[in-house]
């Protein structure tokens, strides 16, 4: 797993932001801290809850300086389904072939909800250079949420 102190993996996927768009990692450093939250599925009640609650601390992110994206298994179709459902107005990247959840070590499966090879639930902190300031996972993907006042002081802090 990426660690603190890493380079962040980059890479390249689509990001849904209403309309479906290229995303690449490195392209979005530089500008300030970047937040990156990593889910297992849109549309189950933990992963609706944690980028529910990530919403509702987004103003204090960005008032860091910070930009959050998440990052899931699912469509960037799904996603975009799943940003109107849940009232999101942060990107979701979409990475259906897996080789970023795999890149950064998050590969899991939940097979009492039929989800396999999908991302653990994790956080990563970026600095403007890609540096991996703060990292967070999930012991339990089905249960666990980061510590969002832990977050922003990591966000603060990059």
């Amino acid at each position: 797993m990426v660690s603190e102190g890493d380079s962040a993996p980059d890479f390249t996927e689509k990001v849904a932001t209403g309309d479906i768009e290229e995303f690449t990692l490195s392209e979005r450093t530089g500008d300030g801290p970047l937040v990156l939250a990593t889910f297992p599925g849109a549309f189950t009640p933990p992963c609706s809850n944690e980028m529910v609650a990530l919403e509702e601390h987004l103003d204090d992110y960005e008032g860091a300086g910070a930009t959050l994206y998440g990052l899931s298994h699912d469509s960037p179709f799904s996603l975009n389904a799943f940003r109107d459902a849940q009232d999101l107005s942060f990107d979701l990247v979409s990475d259906m072939r897996g080789d970023t959840i795999e890149a950064y070590g998050l590969t899991t499966d939940m097979p009492d909800i039929g989800l396999y090879g999908v991302a653990n639930r994790a956080v990563f902190v970026l600095d403007e250079e890609g540096t991996v300031t703060y990292v967070w996972e999930a012991d339990d993907a089905g249960e666990d949420e980061p510590d969002y006042e832990e977050l922003l002081d990591a966000v603060e802090s990059a």
